[in-house]
């Protein structure tokens, strides 16, 4: 059994991920993360005491840390979920996103090419840095333009896109120069269970619950491509299996989607399954003010994964965000814990002053 560390394992794909991996004995996972405001150590709390598991608060900015995991455990591979994620955030904050996805990400390039410049040659050939990272990367495409291929040139437009952006120019650098064998992913927008709600869908679901506004940034016309999760580790555990050093592999679910028509499906998905006798839930919509140098459409060709590696998406939209809100109302206890003090006043400094 492969041994993996599985950087920023409690956020939401890292999760996900986790999960299935021990699921399927995939790998001895060892999980470093943070433990920021998005990750959730609950969501791991079936794998507490588990074989074959074990968990590490840390930064993967730490050099000396990172340095002292590799060593100990002797991983055949690394999985990079690490990250800073959320474009709102990175207006607000850009200096966080530049310290956990630029230099966070070049210290642990730094610790993994010391490790594996120490292998033996049959490990060294064996060895993986897999860097996850996002199709914001590429820009925004008009209605009439071609999806994302993994050779469009980058135009990041948000401090989270140029964070990542450099993050994965560092990953290909490593491979180039020093030969550390790598791989990229750069994935359409994730949804499904364990995601923390200050993303579109969760927030939708769990406001309209609370009978509380909708908010729509603009005219509710900003296309995005849909992942559902276990879609996405399932291809990542492709690329990581099977995928040709230094190659990018982009990963879609071909599920583009305007952001209007997305919180409409979850309010009628919600008005079966919790209806309210005095109101449906798409009453609820509420437009504001659009967010600064919001894309306006994302999507992903990834005709090269589905052709050299074999995978597809298994779940359509439909399937994936049934399954999704489903999940949100079956796990009040962990929706409670996640909405802490700290989510509550990221609602209140990003959606209270913006003008309806």
């Amino acid at each position: 059994m492969q041994t993996v560390l599985v950087t920023g394992g409690a956020g939401f794909i890292g999760v996900n991920f986790i999960l299935l991996a021990r699921k399927a004995q995939w790998a001895r996972i060892i999980n470093l993360d943070k433990l920021t405001y998005a990750s959730n150590l609950q969501s791991l709390a079936e794998l507490e005491g588990a074989p074959n598991y074990d968990f590490v608060q840390g930064d993967i900015g730490n050099l000396e840390l990172v340095s002292s995991l590799l060593e100990r455990y002797q991983p055949d591979a690394i999985i990079n979920f690490a990250a800073e994620s959320h474009v709102d955030r990175s207006i607000f904050s850009p200096q966080d996103f530049v310290q956990t996805n630029v230099v966070g990400t070049f210290q642990l390039l730094e610790a993994s090419r010391c490790y594996w410049e120490k292998l033996s040659l049959r490990r060294q050939q064996e060895f993986r840095f897999l860097h996850v990272s996002t199709d914001e990367v590429y820009g925004s495409l008009t209605p009439q333009d071609p999806p994302f291929r993994e050779d469009t040139p980058y135009a990041p437009n948000s401090p989270y896109a140029a964070s990542k952006a450099a993050s994965d120019h560092f990953v290909r650098a490593y491979y180039h120069t020093y030969g550390v064998p790598t791989l990229t992913t750069n994935c359409s927008n994730n949804y499904g269970p364990r995601q923390f709600p200050e993303k579109l869908i969760p927030l939708t679901i769990l406001n309209a619950l609370d009978g509380k506004p909708l908010p729509i940034y603009g005219d509710g016309q900003n296309i995005r491509d849909w992942l559902y999760v276990t879609d996405h580790c399932e291809a990542i555990y492709k690329v990581l299996q099977q995928g040709n050093i230094g190659e990018t592999y982009n990963i879609g679910g071909l599920n583009e989607q305007a952001n209007l028509t997305v919180v409409e499906k979850i309010c009628a998905i919600l008005d079966e399954l919790a209806p309210k006798s005095d109101f449906g839930y798409s009453s609820l919509i509420t437009f504001v003010k659009d967010r600064p140098g919001h894309d306006r459409r994302y999507a992903i060709d990834c005709s090269k994964i589905i052709r050299d590696l074999g995978w597809q998406p298994q779940e359509n939209f439909e399937s994936g965000l049934y399954k999704t809100v489903e999940w949100y109302l079956s796990n009040s206890a962990w929706v409670n814990q996640v909405r802490s003090g700290v989510y509550q006043d990221w609602l209140k400094q990003n959606y209270e002053n913006r003008k309806v």
